[in-house]
């Protein structure tokens, strides 16, 4: 690879053969040299799992000048696992996962192999980004995506990110001529309510099917991720994975201090 450009990772969830991935090395291919660690198969939802029971096995599926790519047997976590731990031969200066089929707002975050993979990247002092395009299309349009991901990969190189954040880049389902712009928001409140939907097999055995629908908890709310896409912004979200809460923490310090100091059992 060359030595002039910045080196990044790139990974996603939706595998190798993803028109989102795609779309992501066309957007940093004029920006740095890539080395690709994705997933054969899907492995959407997958959070931060990873895989402990099976071997895992990584083989070279294309190199040119500027670009390798492998493809990967495990989850997103573990092409980024295996791709900073073995197969990279030097520190990324960036890794960018996507750009995801479907939206990876609020609380989708959570579930996210590709918001996941982004935050093991910071786990190696990584500077990372997730990109997700709201809309499941094999066939999505990617234009706005490439466009406004390539200025906020370009703003990131240029300026960095603070220290153990990882952002988490929302596009909205809009052609580029419409999309408003960019805002930097924050995660909304909001979860899954679930449809669990009981079946019967061919078997006579019993089998669920899950579903649900997302609710948002502060449709008034202007300031978050979902109001940004809603207006047709994309949202940029900086995400840490420090998961204590330090006002609860502080109201419990002060709350709960005679149960703490009287914690200790005797016998």
């Amino acid at each position: 690879m060359r030595n002039n450009k910045p080196l990044i990772f790139i990974t996603n969830d939706d595998s190798i053969y993803a028109k989102g991935i795609e779309a992501l090395i066309e957007m940093v291919r004029p920006i740095g040299d890539l080395f690709v660690v994705a997933s054969t198969e899907s492995q959407s939802c997958m959070s931060h799992a990873v895989t402990l029971k099976n071997p895992l096995r990584a083989h070279k599926m294309r190199e040119e000048k500027g670009l390798v790519v492998y493809g990967c047997n495990g989850t997103p976590v573990d092409c980024v696992k295996l791709g900073l731990s073995e197969l990279v031969t030097s520190r990324p200066s960036l890794l960018l996962s996507g750009i995801n089929h479907g939206a990876n707002s609020s609380i989708n975050a959570v579930y996210s192999g590709t918001v996941a993979a982004a935050a093991e990247g910071i786990f190696y002092c990584v500077p990372s980004i997730a990109f997700s395009l709201c809309s499941h299309s094999s066939d999505a349009d990617f234009s706005g995506s490439i466009a406004y991901g390539r200025k906020i990969v370009e703003q990131t190189l240029n300026k960095g990110l603070p220290e153990n954040i990882c952002l988490n880049v929302n596009f909205p389902k809009l052609p580029l001529e419409r999309i408003e712009g960019i805002r930097l928001c924050r995660q909304n409140r909001g979860a899954w309510a679930e449809s669990i939907e009981r079946r019967i097999d061919p078997h006579n055995r019993e089998y669920y099917w899950l579903d649900g629908g997302y609710v948002n908890h502060e449709p008034e709310s202007t300031d978050t991720d979902e109001a940004a896409l809603a207006s047709g912004y994309i949202s940029v979200v900086p995400l840490h994975f420090d998961y204590t809460a330090y006002e609860a923490l502080n109201y419990m310090k002060t709350n709960w201090s005679d149960f703490e100091k009287e914690s200790k059992i005797t016998q």
